[in-house]
């Protein structure tokens, strides 16, 4: 009995990962090269992989689940003389060493501030507003949600499994990989995967980085590669309903999620938190600014291609026509508010900035000054420096976001000249030993020339250009961590 029930709760057999020979050898004679006998791809047998393919047509198509129990049913009586893998248990979960959210299901989200309330209240105003509320509960959970995070259909994950089992396989036979399956607060069970670079040569492996994947992004083949390649320990992850993780990515189910991920890396792993580091890519930044908000005394934050609110990223992809809707449905089923997050944290930040970015910017990708990276940077700098960015900082640091060319960047260098040496004195003098918390009132007995010279350097301490578009991976030589005074 107990052998029936593994066959049909465990896991799918994919893969079976063994380390590589010291010394490849010719094909034939044990290397890799070639070698079936090195080919670790578990291979069904008969009846087996058909009923696979049943199983995975019934799941793309979204069948039933009497469908799907029974093509699960046969699926066990064909695999029952290949043994299966065994169930994948939990390795670390939410509430190991306490809870720190008072035993809520869910962590804390900022929520966005209650709505006008008009004239019509009590049960005819709230029945007014049925229709509405109905409305963008379906678009959040059906077009929305899938839009947002295409990475949970089925279908592409079907289409990149190849892919992403042979990063995996990377990853664990080469790099070291370890993976873990985490439980987060709502249930979710979420798969990771964690290089150790602690006992290797070199200045960075003492430094974990938690790397936050994109909205089609897979630690298997996602921006995890960067920091892994420039000598750094990581820890991925996957989004719920991506790849290994369970459930449905909305924004509460992503920061129970990060979360869990958060204190495994503390508590399990054991890295201090001043050698943690939180990067993200693009859609990442949600979880990253929450992680940076809810974990203060984490060591840095790195944002690459990231925005500061979903609405107008929204509203330029679907008709014009749903505006005051898609606004709804966002503010309140899918509010990824990564700014407001963002100026919670106090430690060091770094914006990586695409210039051809064709997904984050509102009109034609070749039209910098749209880039939503730009109203990110201008919103922090603004909180932790507001009498420095008053309306001449923010002046020069605008016109500096949106030079498009190495020309008009240097026409700006010399009208408005920045000495660095000087800027640091002013704002080292200014910490001193006190390091005192954003906001800083800095900046108000300045005159107009040096608040405009300091904001120009701020700017481009906080904000570094990559000359690529969206997708374009960040080369593990342009990967650093954030400036600090």
């Amino acid at each position: 009995m107990a052998k029936l029930l593994s066959c049909v709760l465990g896991p799918r057999l994919y893969r079976v990962h063994r380390p590589r020979p010291a010394r490849p050898g010719p094909e034939g004679t044990g290397g890799s090269g070639g070698d079936p006998a090195w080919d670790s791809y578990y291979q069904p047998r008969g009846l087996e992989k058909h009923t696979d393919s049943v199983l995975a047509l019934a799941s793309a198509a979204g069948a039933t689940p009497s469908t799907w129990s029974s093509s699960r049913c046969w699926r066990t009586a064909t695999a029952w003389a290949p043994p299966r893998s065994r169930s994948w248990p939990i390795d670390f979960r939410w509430d190991s060493t306490g809870v720190p959210w008072g035993g809520s299901r869910d962590v804390p989200l900022l929520r966005p501030p209650p709505g006008h309330r008009g004239a019509a209240r009590g049960f005819l105003g709230a029945l007014r507003k049925v229709p509405c509320r109905l409305a963008s509960l379906l678009l959040a959970h059906t077009l929305g949600r899938r839009m947002l995070f295409p990475g949970s259909v089925r279908l592409l994950q079907k289409a990149l499994l190849p892919s992403l089992l042979q990063g995996q396989a990377r990853l664990v036979e080469e790099c070291g990989g370890q993976r873990a399956k985490l439980l987060a607060c709502d249930g979710n069970e979420i798969d990771t995967m964690f290089i150790d670079r602690r006992d290797r040569p070199g200045p960075h492996g003492s430094t974990l980085v938690i790397c936050c994947e994109g909205n089609a992004g897979f630690y298997e083949v996602g921006c995890l590669c960067t920091p892994l390649e420039a000598g750094y320990s990581v820890l991925g992850w996957n989004h719920p309903g991506f790849g290994g993780s369970t459930g449905v990515p909305l924004p509460q189910s992503e920061a129970n999620a990060m979360d869990v991920v958060v204190r495994f890396a503390l508590q399990e792993l054991r890295f201090p938190p001043r050698s943690i580091v939180i990067y993200a890519w693009s859609i990442g930044g949600f979880t990253a600014t929450w992680a940076a908000m809810s974990y203060p005394e984490l060591g840095a934050l790195v944002l690459d291609a990231s925005f500061d609110d979903l609405v107008p990223l929204a509203l330029k992809v679907l008709p014009r026509s749903w505006g005051e809707l898609v606004t709804r449905t966002v503010r309140e089923h899918l509010n990824l508010n990564n700014a407001e997050q963002l100026c919670r944290y106090q430690g060091p930040v770094l914006l990586v900035r695409r210039t051809r970015d064709e997904i984050i910017t509102t009109t034609v990708p070749d039209d910098i000054a749209s880039n939503r990276g730009n109203d990110l940077l201008l919103k922090l700098l603004q909180h932790r420096y507001p009498k420095i960015m008053a309306d001449e900082g923010t002046r020069i640091v605008r016109e500096w976001l949106e030079t498009a060319t190495p020309a008009e960047e240097r026409v700006l260098a010399q009208r408005c000249p920045v000495d660095e040496c000087w800027c640091r004195t002013v704002l080292e003098a200014f910490a001193g030993d006190r390091n005192p918390p954003f906001p800083w009132s800095l900046g108000e007995e300045l005159s107009v020339q040096e608040r405009q010279q300091l904001a120009l350097f701020l700017a481009q301490k906080h904000l570094q250009n990559f000359e690529a578009s969206h997708c374009t991976p960040l080369p593990p030589q342009a990967f650093r961590l954030p400036w600090t005074l």
